[in-house]
């Protein structure tokens, strides 16, 4: 059996780290699978998700980092206009980051539930908001 959900949200910065284990969780409980897998993927190519433990200074450090290792006031080709898209590419940043990131996390389920660690936390990783953004919750399994 497979069950499907998307979760739309808007992010509230340029850079953020947005929870989402206990929605993932709610989804995993309300497919009625009991043993499986859960996956969760973002449908934008400047967020990531990853997983990390839910502390508000780990989180600071981690966006602190990704902004030092890819600084806004560096070069990038990407920052140009760009003819196929008819615009400028202003978030170079954003793309670098969410390739560091990763775009999808997957968890085993049993017994109805996410098997998480206790310390772990399923992020929505923006980098180029505020933007309505959209996950997909996959639940597969029997």
């Amino acid at each position: 059996m497979v069950k499907m959900e998307e979760i739309t949200y808007i992010t509230q910065a340029y850079n953020e780290l947005r929870p989402l284990g206990k929605e993932v969780c709610r989804i995993t409980e309300r497919s009625g699978i009991q043993n499986g897998i859960v996956h969760v993927i973002t449908k934008h190519t400047t967020t990531g998700i990853t997983v990390n433990e839910c502390l508000e200074c780990l989180e600071d450090d981690i966006l602190g980092w990704l902004r030092k290792v890819f600084p806004e006031d560096g070069f990038y080709y990407h920052a140009r206009f760009l003819d196929s898209y008819g615009a400028m590419a202003g978030n170079p940043t954003g793309h670098l980051k969410a390739m560091v990131t990763g775009n999808h996390a997957s968890f085993p389920v049993v017994e109805g539930k996410v098997l998480m660690g206790s310390a772990q936390e399923v992020y929505l990783a923006e980098f180029d908001g505020p933007q309505e953004r959209t996950v997909t919750v996959t639940v597969i399994g029997e």
